[in-house]
């Protein structure tokens, strides 16, 4: 082995399927195995081929599948286990029994109710014998993290003299801090006669958040194979992330000056295909995969992001196959991000003018929607576009409404510059609101149409409003948006009202005017 090399051994297939709930078949991890060994994972621990049939068909069937990488079988320091696991890594083209035993004060006392002596004895057997199985053996001393180091030494003294190639060291419990991980890690490096002879492996759990640090410490301090997890998936809070650890190599190669096989931009495709296959969601603020990951909605940061990608992200969404950044548009977003995505849905030629009053309208829903989508943002500008010339202009609205009594609205609007207030009732909350209107700018139209629809889904979606007027054979058309229908009503009526007012100057053929222009 070169000393730069970091091989990825994968156990989503044995510790991740450990989490509660999940049950993969056998065409499922098929599909998760083709996907790991397309990315380049090294080692792929397909099960515990003894637990039962269908894990012993499981592996069976990827050791027929799986090109390139090892394919492992784990069996406890049982002879029964051993047989079997090797007769289900008999089609692999590069088999790996991991057999092993625990080793920590727990385990030997609570566990066994044996020695340290007996325990030795039985992890040197479980070695001898899978040697005779298969050339490539990995031991792994259950509850590492919690062994001491002198005992834990011996062990990996004695289990290299019985043929094991691989040394797995694993924070069962996930009990350690990265330094003691690390400073275990180290003393394994210098106290272990024949320790040249083997790979030190780390196997991270979650329980105290520290997997993926425990096992970036363990490779500073000489570790050269990390077992993880698509998503972080395993036992309890979970493993160390595969995702993050091949991810932290490589953005930090200056302090991890090392190499793996893994082709970084699968790793997008590979966390989906095993959140679908397990029916766990992917957490929104995972590192690397989740859908969160390159998103940014506070304004400082879009505006950073607008200049230079490298103000607030320390690695590319390409390079872990992620199309490109996003942007999210909601309450924090500033007006650079705002005018960004308005170019990024075509409007490239509105003036600022409208960009300001688009904004203000975009700020005021942010504040009422949990999402705001790009059909919001269309809906917001659109409106802005036709309302910047109007001469009437509503101010505030107040409607009552409910069953037993007449539907009434109070409105103030502006109109031609003076503010007017009215009161009306109706026969339901849009008559009153008309009604209002026309008290306070008398006119004589036809209500063509009145149509609403929402702009996207939820109950806080925004309605979009259509009103369609006609006076002298002179027809406009008027529309808004808002999450209150009422509000919409109004403003697409003094739309419609205010084209009309327009149109009445102009000398050219009447036609019908478009709200969206």
């Amino acid at each position: 082995m070169t000393n730069d090399k970091v091989y990825i051994f994968d156990t989503t297939l044995r510790d991740g399927e450990q989490v509660p709930g999940c049950k993969l078949d056998t065409k499922s991890k098929l599909s998760i195995a083709e996907r790991l060994d397309e990315m380049g994972v090294d080692i792929i621990e397909a099960g515990f081929p003894v637990s039962s049939p269908g894990d012993f068909k499981s592996v069976d069937e990827i050791s027929k599948l799986v090109k390139n990488a090892q394919v492992c079988g784990l069996t406890r320091a049982v002879k029964k286990d051993i047989d079997v696991a090797a007769e289900s890594l008999k089609n692999a083209k590069y088999p790996r029994i991991h057999t092993g035993i625990g080793t920590s004060p727990y385990h030997i006392k609570h566990k066994f109710n044996s020695t340290k002596e007996k325990i030795l004895e039985r992890a040197c057997s479980a070695v001898s014998y899978a040697k005779k199985k298969v050339e490539d053996i990995e031991f792994y001393a259950e509850d590492a993290g919690r062994t001491k180091n002198d005992f834990l030494a011996k062990v990996c003294e004695e289990v290299i003299k019985a043929g094991a190639t691989v040394l797995n060291i694993p924070d069962t419990t996930g009990y350690c801090l990265p330094e003691e991980y690390g400073e275990k890690i180290k003393y394994l490096k210098e106290n272990v006669k024949g320790i040249d002879k083997a790979i030190i492996s780390c196997h991270c759990h979650n329980d105290l958040g520290l997997a993926t640090a425990n096992s970036i410490s363990g490779l500073i301090n000489g570790a050269r194979q990390i077992e993880c997890t698509i998503n972080g998936i395993g036992e309890r809070a979970g493993n160390a992330a595969l995702e993050e650890v091949v991810m932290a190599m490589r953005t930090r190669h200056d302090l991890m000056p090392y190499t793996t096989n893994i082709n970084t931009k699968l790793l997008s495709k590979a966390s989906k295909v095993v959140s679908n296959a397990t029916g766990f969601p992917v957490q929104f603020n995972k590192a690397i995969v989740g859908k969160n990951a390159f998103a940014h909605e506070s304004g400082i940061h879009q505006d950073g992001m607008l200049k230079n990608r490298n103000t607030y992200e320390i690695m590319t969404p390409e390079s872990v196959g992620v199309k490109k950044t996003s942007l999210v548009m909601g309450k924090h977003s500033g007006r650079h991000a705002f005018r960004d995505k308005l170019s990024d849905m075509g409007y490239m030629d509105v003036t600022d003018d409208i960009i300001d009053t688009a904004f203000g309208k975009f700020k005021i829903l942010a504040d009422k929607k949990k999402h705001i989508y790009d059909e919001d943002i269309a809906a917001i500008v659109d409106d802005s576009l036709v309302t910047e010339d109007n001469v009437i202009k509503l101010k505030s609205l107040k409607v009552f409404a409910g069953t037993g009594e007449p539907q009434k609205a109070e409105m103030t609007l502006e109109v031609y510059g003076e503010v007017k207030s009215a009161s009306e009732t109706g026969d339901g909350p849009v008559d009153a609101i008309f009604k209002c209107i026309k008290n306070l700018y008398p006119h004589d139209v036809n209500l063509l149409l009145y149509n609403v629809h929402a702009v996207t889904e939820g109950t806080d979606a925004q309605a979009t409003v259509s009103v369609r007027i006609e006076e002298k054979g002179k027809t406009t058309v008027g529309q808004a948006a808002d999450t209150d229908t009422l509000v919409a009503s109004a403003n697409a009526y003094l739309n419609a009202l205010n084209k009309l007012i327009i149109k009445r100057t102009k000398t050219a053929p009447d036609q019908v005017t478009s709200a969206q222009q």
